[in-house]
């Protein structure tokens, strides 16, 4: 066992000087409540900033209740494009902790979302509101989802590499459940008037009943603002964490990096597009179905698998996770096919649900046990690489770590892709053939590489 270092700054202050999470003495002592603490503060911040990046998967199917005029297409592309501004600013949310310090950055990115929140609040009342408008309140909203590649960096840097699989399953887990928390808030709380006295339109939609779309919105105001405080109150910046942009960069170099990308986005992506465009998907396959009733169950059953994810992949191993997760998810993808309406039959919705709801499963699952593979794999990679270069042991720690971080953030990126491609697709396929079969044809033979190149870089490896 590593013996531990004096410390220069034992636990007190906003700024811890030395971090041993490594050092079993230390880690018992002090450094597994200190890493609890911000790893649960991280877990609520991350949950509100999920709320609000899926605000338009609640939002879309309601406007055109409300007075609005917008096509399909239209509606799926604004359930798409906070995935598309969510995905591009994840790749500099994946270098800002070491640059910044986690306890920052968590209170400035969860304090900026109350911008599109109100924004979106007073768009909705207004049924003269352009398109255009909820296109750019749709960009802002994906701030919410680059808070993720800022918020698991920032976590791994906490954890040693025992527990890194379980506390990331954790805050990425319980963090992806915000989708289900706000979509099961959401409709509630437009059925009353909370905020009555920001009122600026009527409330009575097309069909006569009373909808206050707004609440949707500005119900999480308040809760980014205790986040906000919680997170400069109550967490911490590691000095050991620090490291410049130009430290970081080489990282894009790896091999390792982009084929995890790949298979991330196949899991991530697909829970993140799922949850985007499932309501509206729904709602084109079965319009006699209140989907908004249901909508929650998938990205709950996602968000908790994804936290059974990482904890069993520390476990039984991340490949042998991973591997079995996309022949499920191939499985499911095939069935679906089962499901539709069209061609003499009418299709099931129980059936439709019931698959969906596998996919929701295992997409949520294989972000787990994915996002363990990164953080082993690279771990492991850069302390190999760094001793061969003769670097000492506290070095490698250290490279290890920002490494590790700049992968995970980075990689998250490419996965979130999948939130604007999977809605984009269902609505293309939609529009050429009048059915979503096109888009799953797709899906299904994507599940079907990733599960060869799992076989073929990692599973193969595995077993010599």
């Amino acid at each position: 066992m590593t013996q531990a270092t004096p410390l220069k700054n034992p636990a007190h202050g906003a700024l811890i000087q030395d971090w041993q999470p490594e050092n079993e003495a230390f880690w018992q002592a002090r450094g597994k409540r200190i890493a609890s603490r911000n790893l649960w503060i991280s877990v609520f911040c991350l949950l509100l900033s999920f709320c609000v990046w899926m605000l338009f998967s609640t939002i879309a199917v309601n406007l055109n209740k409300v007075g609005f005029n917008f096509s399909t297409e239209q509606l799926f592309l604004l359930t798409a494009l906070p995935s598309v501004s969510g995905a591009l600013l994840r790749v500099p949310y994946s270098f800002v902790i070491p640059i910044f310090g986690g306890r920052r950055w968590t209170a400035f990115s969860t304090g900026i979302l109350i911008i599109p929140c109100v924004w979106l609040g007073f768009a909705v009342q207004d049924s003269q509101t352009s398109f255009a408008t909820f296109m750019v309140i749709s960009l802002l909203c994906g701030f919410g989802g680059a808070n993720f590649a800022s918020s698991m960096g920032n976590i791994s840097f906490f954890f040693p590499k025992a527990h890194q699989g379980g506390a990331l399953g954790i805050n990425g887990g319980l963090g992806n459940l915000g989708v289900s928390v706000m979509q099961f808030v959401a409709p509630l709380a437009i059925s009353c008037a909370i905020f009555s006295f920001f009122d600026t339109g009527t409330h009575t939609t097309v069909t006569g009943e009373s909808m206050w779309l707004e609440n949707a919105a500005w119900i999480w105001v308040p809760f980014l603002a205790i986040g906000t405080l919680a997170a400069w109150f109550g967490m911490n910046d590691l000095a050991a964490a620090r490291s410049s942009l130009r430290e970081q960069l080489p990282v894009l170099k790896r091999p390792h990096l982009w084929v995890m990308a790949l298979l991330y986005l196949a899991t991530f992506g697909s829970f993140i597009g799922f949850s985007a465009g499932f309501a509206m998907l729904a709602k084109t396959q079965f319009p006699s179905v209140v989907i908004m009733h249901y909508a929650f169950f998938g990205p709950f059953i996602g968000a908790l698998a994804r936290s059974a994810g990482g904890i069993v992949s520390d476990r039984l191993g991340g490949t042998r996770v991973t591997l079995v997760n996309y022949v499920l998810m191939a499985l499911f993808a095939a069935l679906l096919f089962l499901t539709l309406p069209g061609e003499g039959q009418e299709g099931s919705f129980v059936a439709f649900f019931a698959v969906f709801m596998g996919l929701f499963l295992t997409a949520g699952l294989g972000s787990g046990s994915t996002y363990q593979m990164i953080a082993v794999i690279f771990r492991k990679l850069t302390l190999e690489r760094i001793k061969a270069e003769g670097g000492d042991d506290a070095l490698a720690q250290r490279e290890a770590g920002t490494e590790t971080s700049a992968a995970l953030g980075f990689i998250s990126a490419i996965g979130a892709l999948g939130g604007f491609f999977i809605p984009q697709t269902f609505g293309l396929s939609l529009a050429m053939t009048g059915s979503p079969a096109g888009a799953m044809k797709i899906f299904l033979v994507f599940y079907l590489c990733c599960i060869a190149v799992t076989w073929l870089v990692y599973g193969r490896k595995a077993r010599a």
